[in-house]
């Protein structure tokens, strides 16, 4: 195989130099762990994958660092990108014990009161938009920033490894030129204590696919599941986001499939995709979606006032409208159940309607607080 890669413009030369690099770090004259992000997708997949291998390459003996797998849930994946991100991670998790690895493998997902259908239906964020993208810091930046936190705290520093890549697009490749200094290692520009390594920086997108084509993974299986999710999706996955400055990557007019209700997109082009390639049932998402979409921009749905009293006003003297109304909220929760129903997909938990319906009974008892206050009453 090294021979036919190395024939095949410098490929093998570019894998052996990425692998050099990773073995060299992981032999580097400090313990800090590494923790890989991973999203499922075939960058962070061909990371990982790599890390595996360096790691079978050495005696246990000398596996002395530890390594972290860290994914990241919104909980409001495509059902078919969740399905199969659970599946690689469960493979991971299932061989690391037999291979003698110092692997751990986990998955973030957002605090129990801040997922997107508590803030949505139970405080009545609207649906998010390219002016007010709540959802990117609260699903994906903070459970997976506390996490590597945990770990700077108890270790002093860790090193995160990021399937980044200069080519994967402009914006990529000026974020990449910006917090590059030539070294192997880079400081995260919000994570203190925190290195960045990025292993497969200068390789292109038909190369990513060259190799994992090529090579079965080490957990098992083949990579014949992800190719499939990315020509069905016709695009892209939506990667792990640490930084705010990263989230352009999600929520974009591109393929990339991501959180089936994101409403930054106009179209969900990666669900069109699944549908037209044989998943009908999820099609209700895709109707939904649009309806959330369609509640934000009907003033009828919101109230005048924000969470917090204000009411705001545009430099014209228009108003900005508030959250979902009660009415709405209850709507969007009746409809949501129905769709569940509909696709035979989870959806939404049992526990996050009851923190909706907490949230709900803290608010009407606020709301008639204040009426009683009101004056003249």
């Amino acid at each position: 195989m090294a021979t036919m890669l190395a024939a095949e413009d410098g490929l093998g030369d570019k894998l052996e130099a990425a692998r050099r690099e990773l073995l060299a770090e992981y032999r580097a004259d400090h313990d800090y762990p590494w923790i890989v992000g991973f999203s499922g997708g075939k960058d962070s997949t061909l990371v990982a994958q790599l890390v595996f291998e360096m790691l079978l390459d050495l005696p246990p003996s000398e596996r002395k660092r530890q390594v972290h797998i860290v994914a990241n849930d919104t909980l409001v994946e495509a059902p078919l990108i969740a399905r199969h991100l659970d599946a690689m991670l469960e493979r991971m998790r299932g061989v690391v014990p037999g291979l003698r690895l110092p692997i751990t493998v986990t998955k973030t997902t957002p605090k129990q009161d801040q997922t997107f259908w508590v803030n949505l239906i139970g405080r009545g964020y609207p649906s998010p938009s390219r002016s007010f993208r709540w959802c990117t810091d609260r699903m994906k930046i903070q459970p997976t920033s506390h996490y590597i936190r945990s770990i700077v705290d108890e270790r002093g520093q860790a090193i995160l490894l990021l399937g980044v890549r200069r080519q994967e697009s402009a914006t990529r490749a000026m974020s990449v030129a910006r917090y590059s200094n030539g070294e192997r290692l880079n400081a995260h520009n919000t994570l203190a204590g925190c290195l960045v390594f990025r292993p497969i920086v200068e390789f292109t997108t038909d190369e990513v696919w060259q190799l994992l084509l090529q090579r079965r993974p080490p957990w098992g299986g083949s990579h014949r599941q992800l190719v499939t999710l990315y020509r069905n999706a016709q695009g892209g996955e939506c990667p792990l986001v640490l930084d705010k400055d990263d989230a352009p990557s999600c929520g974009t007019s591109s393929s990339r499939f991501g959180c089936w209700t994101c409403t930054v997109v106009v179209k969900d082009h990666s669900m069109e995709g699944f549908i037209e390639s044989g998943s009908s049932h999820l099609e209700p998402l895709i109707d939904f979606r649009d309806r959330l979409a369609a509640f934000r921009a009907d003033p009828g749905m919101r109230m005048a006032r924000r969470r917090s009293g204000n009411v705001s006003h545009l430099a014209d003297g228009s108003l900005i409208p508030g959250p979902f109304t009660f009415g709405a909220r209850q709507q969007i929760l009746s409809e949501l159940l129905v769709v569940q129903d509909q696709v035979g997909e989870p959806l939404i938990s049992e526990a996050e309607i009851v923190e909706i319906k907490r949230i709900w009974a803290e608010d009407a008892g606020r709301a008639a607080t204040a009426h009683t206050r009101a004056p003249g009453k």
